[in-house]
């Protein structure tokens, strides 16, 4: 190889290699492993196995075909790993503890039998993404529509991009990453009949590193893969304490209808309560079980049911703007996700 080769080698390899590495960390290694980190790890693991098969077939022409198989066969897997992992960072343990085998255990089935029957040693053709390739077509249909799954249970967090009032936790954030990652690596694989096979290697390399540094960046005293109220699990407020800020809490915004502030900050209330910022929003996540997005929201959802009871001359975009929304997709889409039924609709079942 020339010094371009060993370099494209180098960093395309490099991604792999780390991918494997953190699947191992996050299987075996960090604390407080749950089986949403369980999937992230088997996520990984798939992906740079599917990875590392490019890499080798891309410099090295006599790769063993079995290794060829299984780098191809792991493209199975990589879709329902995903839907997995977010599904259960979503919602912990709202599916059974076997749930999760109806998404994987088929796979490995199909997977065994089409390589028994199928080799990629004997039937390449099959495997390649050509007029006859079926099995290559199966895959990428499969992995795709698991993206599309997994786009469908993050629809809530992408909703809420653009909102200036409602933020997402780093959780959100890593989910909506990790989504986004693997789409954009199924694309370069997709797309690398007219691009280069080498395309999709780099892809993941570039959705690693990028990740990582993210983390870095927003690296909290938390994980990222974990629920958000054990952020601060080391420093519990006390049920009085917590009761006495509550009152206090509730006084305030009764009183004094901050949440009409379209701008209101979690440093406001804070200083109104003579506490720190930290404080409160621990208060909110331990205590509440709520951001201070959710919280804000809440009341001006209460304070917009009112008025759609009181004001029969009032818009219904009027009403938002009113409560304290920023926007009428704003208050359209909180307003539904927390009543579960649309401004309009409650307004006619009120009237």
């Amino acid at each position: 190889m020339n010094f371009s080769s060993q370099l494209l080698f180098f960093f395309s390899a490099l991604g792999a290699f780390n991918g494997l590495f953190l699947s191992a960390y996050f299987a075996f290694f960090i604390k407080n492993r749950n089986r949403s980190t369980y999937f992230l790890a088997g996520l990984l693991f798939v992906v740079s196995v599917r990875v590392t098969k490019s890499v080798f077939l891309t410099f090295y022409d006599d790769i063993s075909t079995h290794f060829i198989q299984v780098g191809l066969s792991a493209c199975l897997l990589i879709g329902p790993f995903l839907y997995l992992y977010i599904r259960e960072a979503m919602k912990p343990k709202k599916h059974g503890f076997y749930g999760w085998l109806i998404h994987i255990l088929p796979v490995i089935i199909i997977m065994t039998i089409l390589g028994y029957y199928f080799p990629y040693s004997d039937h390449q053709y099959l495997w390649q993404r050509s007029v006859q390739g079926y099995l290559s077509w199966l895959m990428f249909t499969q992995w795709f529509i698991y993206i599309i799954l997994a786009f469908g249970l993050i629809k809530p967090i992408l909703l809420k991009l653009p909102s200036k009032t409602e933020k997402l936790s780093s959780k959100e954030i890593w989910m909506t990453t990790v989504a986004i990652g693997v789409f954009i690596i199924w694309l370069a694989y997709f797309t690398s009949r007219y691009t280069s096979y080498i395309v999709g290697a780099l892809s993941f390399s570039f959705v690693l590193y990028l990740s990582i540094l993210f983390w870095i960046l927003k690296r909290r005293k938390t994980s990222l893969f974990f629920e958000e109220h054990q952020k601060y699990a080391s420093k519990k407020i006390t049920s009085v304490e917590a009761n006495d800020i509550e009152k206090k809490l509730s006084v305030i915004m009764e009183t004094e209808a901050l949440y009409k502030n379209p701008d209101i900050k979690l440093k406001d209330l804070a200083d109104k309560l003579d506490v720190s910022s930290h404080f409160l929003s621990q208060l909110l996540n331990d205590n509440l079980d709520q951001s201070f997005a959710q919280y804000i929201n809440g009341w001006r959802v209460e304070a917009s049911k009112e008025l759609l009871k009181d004001n029969e001359n009032y818009t219904l975009e009027a009403i938002g703007f009113e409560a304290g929304f920023s926007s009428k997709s704003s208050f359209y889409s909180t307003f539904k996700k927390v009543t579960g039924v649309t401004p309009a609709i409650y307004k006619k079942q009120v009237s």
